[in-house]
C-alpha cells in the first residue's frame, strides 16, 4: 500500500493523529529530506527506515519504491512540508502505482495554498492553483498571460529572491488587481498582506522578502479591485501578523511552497 502523508508546513503541532498512526505502521518512509523527516519522526518517537525521494532522484528512487510495493511492503511518502504532489515529489509515483494496480491512499493535512486562499479575503468558490512560475521574465509573463482573462482566483508560489519581479510582471499582465501575500503560514510570525498588486509590490521594495510566499490574485472581473490604471479607490494595503506560541520547525525556509528545479517550465495547474 502506498500512503501519501501530509506533514506540517511550519507548526509541528499540525501533524494529524492519522498521519502519526500511518508513519508508525508503514514499513518504509520515502522522504524528500531525510534530515527534516527524521526530526518529525523523533518528535513522535517513531523509528522507521527512510529512503530519499526527491526531484533529483525521483525516477530512480521511484523504481526502487515500486519494487518494494510490489513485494507487499507499505510505503509512506512525505515531503519537506505540506501535501506530497503539490509542487513537491509524489505524483509520478502515484501514476506508477495506479498503473501497477497497487492501492494508493492519502492522509490529508496542511496545504499552504489552501490556507493562503482562505486568508486572502478573495473569492474562494472558484480558483486556479498555478504553483511556481518560470524564473525568466519572458516565460514568466507568458505563463501569467494564460490566465489573464480567467475569472477564477489565481494562486502562485514564489521564492523570496524573485517575488518582486513576479509582482511586477503580474501587475503588467493582469493590471492592478486585488491580491494577498502570505508568508510563514502556521509559524510564529505568520503574515498576510492584502492590497493591490501595486501596493504589495511597493511593500516588498520597502522590506526585503524572506521565506517562501503564496501569492493570491483576484480573477478577471469586478472582484479584481483595480483596473490596471491605478484606479484603486477604497482598496488599501492591510496586513495581519499572527504571533503564536506553538512549536515551529527549525528551518524557516521550508514549507510546502518550496521551489522545485523545473526552471522555465512552471508548475502544474489545479482547478477547483
Amino acid at each position: 500500500m502506498l500512503y501519501l502523508v501530509a506533514t506540517p508546513i511550519g507548526n509541528l503541532g499540525d501533524l494529524t493523529l492519522r498521519a502519526i498512526e500511518t508513519l508508525q505502521a508503514v514499513d518504509l518512509v520515502a522522504s524528500e529530506d531525510t534530515r527534516k523527516t527524521g526530526i518529525l519522526l523523533a518528535k513522535h518517537a517513531i523509528k522507521k527506515p527512510q529512503m530519499a525521494f526527491h526531484e533529483h532522484n525521483e525516477q530512480r528512487a521511484g523504481a526502487r519504491l515500486m519494487e518494494l510495493l510490489a513485494a507487499g511492503q507499505s510505503v509512506a511518502v512525505v515531503t519537506d512540508a505540506g501535501t506530497p504532489g503539490i509542487s513537491d515529489p509524489g505524483f509520478t509515483l502515484v501514476r506508477r502505482a495506479i498503473a501497477a494496480d497497487i492501492p494508493v491512499t492519502m492522509i490529508p493535512g496542511p496545504s499552504a495554498f489552501v490556507m493562503a486562499l482562505v486568508l486572502s479575503g478573495l473569492a474562494v468558490h472558484s480558483f486556479t492553483f498555478r504553483g511556481f512560475p518560470p524564473r525568466k521574465p519572458g516565460p514568466r509573463r507568458r505563463f501569467l498571460a494564460l490566465d489573464a482573462s480567467s475569472p477564477h482566483t489565481l494562486i502562485f508560489y514564489e521564492s523570496p529572491y524573485r517575488l518582486r519581479d513576479f509582482l511586477a510582471d503580474a501587475l503588467a499582465v493582469y493590471g492592478n488587481r486585488r491580491a494577498a501575500l502570505a508568508n510563514d503560514l502556521t509559524k510564529k510570525f505568520e503574515r498576510v498582506d492584502r492590497g493591490t498588486l501595486r501596493e504589495l509590490l511597493a511593500l516588498t521594495q520597502q522590506n526585503a522578502p524572506r521565506g517562501e510566499y503564496c501569492i493570491v490574485i483576484a480573477g478577471a472581473g469586478k472582484d479584481g479591485g483595480g483596473d490596471g490604471d491605478g484606479n484603486t479607490e477604497g482598496v488599501g494595503t492591510r496586513h495581519e501578523e499572527h504571533e503564536g506560541d506553538e512549536e515551529r520547525e527549525e528551518d524557516d525556509d521550508g514549507g510546502e511552497a518550496q521551489e522545485d528545479e523545473a526552471g522555465d517550465e512552471g508548475a502544474g495547474e489545479e482547478e477547483a
